[in-house]
């Protein structure tokens, strides 16, 4: 399949066109349904040039939040913009912003080539973008098929082609690698990529936390319609690892007594290794080297991005399992 390339970058588009930088910005938002506070007066920038992932458990109002960007529920309170209007205020909004949030919202007698023009005419774009997109999404095979009959697979790849098809400057996608195979995976992990490196927004919602460790630059994780957390990647995964660094060595157990301190604590699951809590590689191995000790291993701890979320937004999970050996009733009338 020949990749096609988006020649206008987002950067180029923002210029042309008189406003300042290509973001999201939610200020203060909050929405609620009855009693239900969805979303909880939160404040976040979508920048530009990096893929941001979007986080957060079952029920902690990422869909709502997705949905209040788009104008498709009024906020109670607070206000966001996309590329610094109301989205309902763009003249052209598929040339501002691409979305999808439910692959399925297609009528399932019209073909996927028939979908994506019916929605080009209504924005003058041309015939030749249609084409360009049924081969970029790898649905040349199956264009003129009724989107009915498609796979999860397939109707994701032609709600991808949707969200795209006004080459807008902020891209926003609700779990776009839901039914996908690998290499479909692969395909969609490329393309944000280069979509933030054309300088448009990309902002992605995943529950595959492999997934955005590979893809997303930033992340945004909500819990219970509050923010948790606004930050790296980076940042996020070594604020849930803490200062723990393996170390192997013919001289554990004398290292071990060097190591020990009021801060510092050490815990052995094998022999000859030793884990550090309280101290940093670099003063481990200054340690060792001053006492001319053998390292075979010296390495920092990191958690993944999955045990991370895990260990961030763990009280902030809506429907939890109940505990082996206590049933429903039981936990019901504690």
């Amino acid at each position: 399949m020949e990749e096609t390339k988006f020649v206008l970058t987002a950067e180029a588009r923002a210029v042309i066109r008189g406003y300042g930088q290509i973001m999201i910005e939610a200020t203060k938002l909050t929405k609620d349904y009855g009693e239900k506070r969805a979303v909880n007066d939160i404040s976040f920038t979508v920048r530009p040039g990096i893929v941001t992932g979007f986080l957060g458990p079952n029920g902690s109002g990422k869909s709502t939040t997705m949905r209040l960007i788009l104008g498709l529920d009024a906020p109670t309170a607070g206000d966001v913009r996309v590329n610094g209007k109301h989205y309902r205020d763009h003249a052209s909004p598929l040339h501002e912003v691409g979305a999808l949030l439910e692959a399925r919202s297609v009528h399932t007698g019209r073909s996927a080539y028939n979908h994506l023009l019916a929605l080009a005419q209504t924005q003058g774009i041309p015939r030749r973008r249609v084409n360009e997109l049924i081969d970029l999404v790898g649905l040349h095979e199956v264009a003129r098929k009724r989107a009915g009959q498609f796979s999860l697979g397939m109707g994701q790849r032609l709600g991808i082609a949707t969200a795209l098809l006004g080459d807008p400057a902020t891209v926003m996608l609700d779990e776009p690698v839901n039914g996908l195979d690998p290499e479909g995976v692969h395909w969609i992990r490329n393309l944000l990529k280069q979509l933030a490196a054309e300088g448009r927004t990309v902002f992605v919602s995943s529950h595959l936390m492999s997934e955005m460790a590979l893809t997303a630059d930033h992340l945004i994780v909500i819990g219970r319609g509050r923010l948790i957390a606004d930050m790296s990647v980076d940042e996020f995964v070594q604020k849930a690892s803490g200062a723990l660094v393996r170390v192997r060595s013919p001289e554990a157990t004398r290292l071990r007594e060097l190591v020990l301190g009021p801060h510092v604590s050490v815990a052995s699951s094998e022999s000859g290794v030793i884990e550090v809590e309280g101290l940093t590689a670099e003063q481990i191995g200054e340690i060792a080297a001053s006492h001319k000790i053998v390292l075979h291993e010296l390495t920092p701890v990191q958690a993944s991005l999955e045990e991370a979320f895990m260990e961030l937004t763990r009280d902030e999970v809506e429907f939890k399992p109940v505990e082996s050996g206590v049933t429903e009733r039981e936990e019901l009338a504690a």
